[in-house]
């Protein structure tokens, strides 16, 4: 059975720092890069892959992100975590963990088809200005 559950959202000035947390089964930690996606308030699109992190621990970041964020894991408790300093208003979303898929050359990477099927409930990040 896959499982994800987020935590360690809330509300922050800009400027100020979270640390998500994602506890995944382990039918989908032990086989794939783990990624945090993300989806802003009225924002129908897909949700947007930020950050994400392959099996031997090479960890990417869209560009909107690098620098502010870093993504980690602890393979023993099969954990994903997400630090976020320096946040933004435009950071404000609900945050989500799932399988990522590297693709190509260059570090990127995209959700498994399948995955798409199994989200969890997310952890909401309100950045306040």
């Amino acid at each position: 059975q896959v499982q994800l559950v987020e935590s360690g959202g809330g509300l922050v000035q800009a400027g100020g720092s979270l640390r998500l947390s994602c506890i995944a089964s382990r039918s989908i930690f032990s086989i794939n890069a783990m990624g945090w996606y993300r989806q802003a308030p009225g924002d129908e699109r897909e949700r947007e892959l930020i950050a994400w992190i392959t099996k031997d621990g090479t960890s990417n970041y869209a560009d909107s992100v690098k620098g502010r964020f870093t993504i980690s894991k602890d393979a023993d408790r099969y954990m994903v975590y997400l630090q976020m300093n320096d946040l933004r208003p435009e950071d404000t979303a609900v945050y989500y963990c799932n399988a990522a898929r590297p693709v190509g050359t260059n570090g990127g990477a995209v959700l498994p088809p399948w995955a798409a099927n199994f989200w969890g409930r997310g952890t909401q990040v309100t950045v306040s200005s």
